[in-house]
């Protein structure tokens, strides 16, 4: 009997503690996105910075006049445009993140590159759409 009471008062301890370890919003998971693809960036690390992007043919990238298509096409205009040691330091700021439905969202944001000469700053939005993977960028229109 005492062990079935001991039992019962541990599967409650972990129930509680379970209900306070609520889940992430949406919006918090995608800013940590966000958090993460920054860090990536500030490191060197394109391919981190671009593990956040759906990795897919239909994803869309646009830039001035300018429109890539798919994952590897993404990837490869990031390495011209900036290659290993001249990526320089990103800050994203301005974020607003709103939802669009239980799986898809837009950002809007800013960014501020400085690589040691002039600085690139503009405007982007992005439309997430929540994966098997997590939260994931399958379009990115950026203006500078």
């Amino acid at each position: 009997m005492k062990r079935t009471a001991v039992l019962v008062l541990a599967a409650l301890a972990l129930a509680v503690a379970a209900a306070g370890r609520a889940k992430p919003s949406p919006e918090a998971e995608i800013r940590a996105v966000l958090e993460r693809q920054q860090t990536a960036w500030n490191r060197g690390d394109v391919e981190g910075f671009m593990a956040y992007y759906w990795r897919s043919e239909a994803l869309t990238f646009q830039s001035g006049h300018s429109r890539t298509h798919g994952w590897d096409g993404v990837l490869a205009r990031y390495k011209k445009n900036y290659p290993a040691g001249m990526m320089g330091r990103l800050e994203f700021t301005d974020l607003e993140v709103r939802l669009l439905g239980p799986d898809a969202a837009f950002v809007l944001g800013r960014f501020r590159l400085d690589q040691g000469g002039p600085l690139k700053e503009g405007v982007f939005t992005l439309v997430f759409r929540r994966t098997g993977e997590g939260w994931r960028i399958v379009h990115d229109h950026t203006s500078s």
